[in-house]
């Protein structure tokens, strides 16, 4: 097999280690590994083609170094600071893949001692939804862009004056809001801004303006005139023949004066970039070596609309260099489109960032995430209980990129065990059946940390007032000592702190009901017990505080004294008169949650009610 130097390219290969990975070995050449058709295969020890050429073939998780040395150098090369950008357009609410994007961004930066830049990409203005039930859409996916047919779709349909995206007011200060809540603030953003600003697309048309000129002037870029109804028949057509939807760019062959007459005449037009063969090979930081002759299956894509907003393609290039971002790290979906991104770069004579692309997060089963599964928004977490560690844990658990891959992992730890080279290209599973058990492992962190604590109390202190309200016959069991001695008492066995609302636990918040027949048939020494357990209150107050062991002792002692009620009954009597329930945690913890005054004021409710049958 021979390979020409016409149809080989030249791997860049890191100045300090020279590797390259052929299965578990690590080999080092004199000479950068050859590529043919964008696929490394050959290296020649010679130095040129002349000579003995030794061959080889490697797949796709064998494109990158596998150096660690390689790593830090290729994380810091030739770009300075690293700076990275999350970048999703507010059609709706953060969503769990958007945050696993935005975490993957924050960690790199933290991890090189970078810049975490928060950017919004809200050009489409032309249609605001009032709501965002209906309307929000993965963060990343810009409506559903999966495979190249749907890109190319897209190009096509970048009519007039109509967008596809979907704006939710509010949704731009929503996701920033929701960044700082799960632990991932932006360095720079909409709201706290920066050295590179403003942070929203639509304060920045004036850029993505001049940057359009500038292709038109050099040659790389024209004026489309072609209507709607010309691009909605291109698409019959070619959906009649089989074959998928492009432009056929019959607008680059107009004549000047030919444009200068339309331009005068005001009729309606967009700016379409010159799609060119001949696409250099980019390294993915996760996929390797990639190239997509673009020019042979799209037509000209738009790059800015009739409207003067431009189009994702355009602006992002510009706001990525004039934001001086040095790694783009971005879902899957997009690693299609980035030879065209490049062919902009080249094009504005820019340098172009180091590419990344983040394998998709689906289901369990393989399947879309998808809004019409349920609540996958990361406000809804929130309000369910859910901690934002618990959240950033599980999206990193089931993907790669990490030395470990144990639970419980709080940021710190995520950032010091990071290593880009370990993503790999493999779709991340996300088992969200498993997030309750997160929870539960982070939750007895936070118990365990007094500053974290602090806000447990605080949260709970919010939910117990919102579910029970006036139905809290006792302030006190607001206080902090109260919620933390039962946030203690039931760490281990709650997965959140909203498990502490439910009608499971309402007894420990308001005061429980029950019928005389359900105590009746317990025991006929109901009398005796509860003033039993009176006494014994008596006996604890104002001394050391309870414990559980020390009521079970207590109890047992108790429950002798009774005359021919089972010590089995006497717990249900107990259970029953402090909870209303039949079953739950243990009749001492119980106790030792409400504590001596509560304890004595239900049992007295227990000897009131008694008297009332006689």
């Amino acid at each position: 097999m021979n390979f020409t130097p016409s149809r080989c390219l030249p791997i860049k290969t890191c100045k300090r280690c020279c590797q390259y990975s052929t299965g578990r070995n690590v080999h080092k050449v004199d000479t950068p590994v050859l590529l043919k058709n964008a696929l490394p295969l050959a290296f020649n020890r010679s130095g040129g083609h002349g000579g003995k050429q030794k061959y080889i073939r490697l797949n796709s998780s064998q494109k990158r170094c596998f150096s660690s040395e390689c790593d830090e150098v290729c994380h810091h090369h030739e770009h300075g600071e690293v700076r990275v950008r999350f970048a999703p357009s507010p059609t709706g609410f953060l969503h769990l893949g958007g945050l696993r994007t935005a975490l993957y961004n924050y960690i790199y930066a933290k991890k090189y001692g970078g810049s975490f830049i928060l950017r919004m990409e809200d050009t489409d203005q032309s249609r605001l939804v009032p709501g965002a039930a209906e309307s929000i859409e993965d963060m990343l996916e810009w409506a559903g862009r999966t495979d190249l047919t749907t890109h190319i779709y897209t190009d096509l349909h970048t009519d007039l004056h109509t967008d596809q995206s979907r704006l939710v007011p509010g949704a731009a200060e929503s996701i920033e809001d929701m960044l700082e809540w799960a632990g991932i603030p932006p360095d720079e953003s909409p709201r706290g801004g920066g050295q590179y600003g403003p942070y929203l697309q639509s304060q920045r048309l004036s850029l993505y303006s001049q940057a359009a000129d500038s292709l038109v002037q050099t040659g790389k870029a024209y004026h489309c005139f072609c209507s709607q109804q010309r691009l909605e028949l291109l698409k019959r057509d070619a959906l009649r023949s089989g074959q998928t939807p492009r432009y056929d760019n019959r607008c680059r062959h107009l004549r000047p004066d030919q444009v200068e007459e339309k331009l005068d005449q005001k009729v309606p037009h967009v700016i379409r970039f010159r799609l060119e063969s001949g696409v250099e090979p980019f390294n993915d930081l996760v996929f390797g070596w990639n190239r997509h002759e673009v020019a042979q299956v799209e037509g000209d894509p738009v790059v800015m609309k009739a409207d003067g907003f431009p189009t994702y393609h355009l602006a992002n290039v510009v706001d990525d260099h004039l934001m001086k971002v040095s790694h783009v790290l971005r879902g899957s979906e997009w690693l299609i489109s980035t030879s065209k991104h490049l062919l902009l770069y080249r094009a504005l004579g820019w340098k172009p960032p180091v590419f990344g692309h983040l394998p998709l997060l689906l289901n369990r089963d393989g399947s879309k995430l998808s809004k019409r599964q349920g609540d996958i928004y990361i406000q809804s977490f929130q309000r369910s209980g859910a901690l934002p560690e618990a959240l950033l844990d599980i999206t990193t658990h089931c993907g790669s990129g990490f030395n470990s891959n144990r639970v419980g992992r709080k940021m710190e730890e995520l950032i010091a065990e990071f290593n880009p080279s370990k993503i790999t290209t493999h779709s991340a599973l996300l088992d969200l059946g498993k997030l309750a058990e997160f929870n539960k492992i982070h939750l007895q962190q936070r118990i365990d940390d007094a500053v974290q604590r602090d806000w447990l109390v605080r949260d709970l202190q919010g939910r117990i007032q919102e579910v029970y309200g006036t139905q809290v016959q006792d302030q006190d069991v607001l206080q902090p000592d109260y919620i933390t001695r039962v946030l203690h008492l039931r760490k281990g066995h709650i997965s959140s702190v909203s498990d502490l609302v439910s009608s499971e636990y309402s007894y420990l918040w308001v005061r429980p009901s029950f019928s005389d027949q359900q105590m009746a048939a317990l025991s006929s020494e109901i009398q005796h017990i509860a003033t039993l357990v009176i006494r014994l209150m008596e006996g604890l107050k104002g001394g050391e505080e309870l414990t559980v062991d020390q009521l079970s002792v207590e109890l047992k002692t108790l429950a002798k004294k009774t005359s021919n009620t089972k010590y089995r009954d006497v717990m249900k009597i107990i259970r029953l008169a402090l909870s209303g329930l039949q079953q739950g945690p243990s009749v001492a913890e119980m106790m030792v949650s409400l504590g001596p005054s509560e304890i004595t004021h239900r049992f007295n409710r227990v000897l009131q009610q008694l008297s009332r049958q006689h």
